[in-house]
């Protein structure tokens, strides 16, 4: 089953984190997953070219009031108008969140998807307490997402029955 996989990140990021993420974004849609993200620049630009790298889909939650303002490679923007509470919408939406790098936008993700109970994979991001798995590579945080992902389904599918 298809799942939705968030890409939360900072919206400046340096060129080595910019090639993890795009590769993060080819991993999500080569293993048949959909893309989320707050459609800006930075990381979630990045996650998205990887993204369209290999043919996938793209959502971008945004934060402003025009569709305009999503990057070039999102294919659905969602325009909130709601500034940095559209992080929710994006964090709910996911089926697991992978954390690249950030800023305080992507801490607050974090504490939103903790909150939440979405599964959360960090690849050289915050290190705080919260129940984050840390990997070392795009491949390892993709993989990681898709399998959290499905357990996470498994557990909600057990609790309706």
């Amino acid at each position: 089953m298809t799942k939705i996989i968030g890409v939360i990140g900072g919206s400046h990021c340096s060129p080595e984190i910019y090639n993890l993420a795009v590769e993060v974004g080819e991993r999500i849609a080569a293993s048949g997953n959909m893309l989320i993200c707050g459609g800006l620049s930075g990381v979630m630009e990045a996650a998205c070219k990887g993204a369209k790298n290999k043919k996938g889909l793209t959502i971008g939650v945004l934060p402003g009031k025009l569709k305009s303002e999503a990057n070039h490679w999102v294919d659905i923007p969602i325009v909130t108008g709601m500034g940095v509470a559209r992080n929710v919408i994006l964090v709910r939406s996911s089926d697991s969140i992978i954390a690249i790098d950030g800023s305080h936008g992507t801490l607050s993700e974090l504490a939103i998807a903790s909150n939440l109970g979405v599964p959360i994979v960090g690849l050289r991001t915050w290190e705080v307490d919260l129940p984050i798995k840390m990997v070392s590579t795009p491949k390892e945080a993709v993989e990681l997402a898709v399998k959290l992902s499905n357990e996470q389904a498994s557990r909600s599918q057990r609790e309706i029955i």
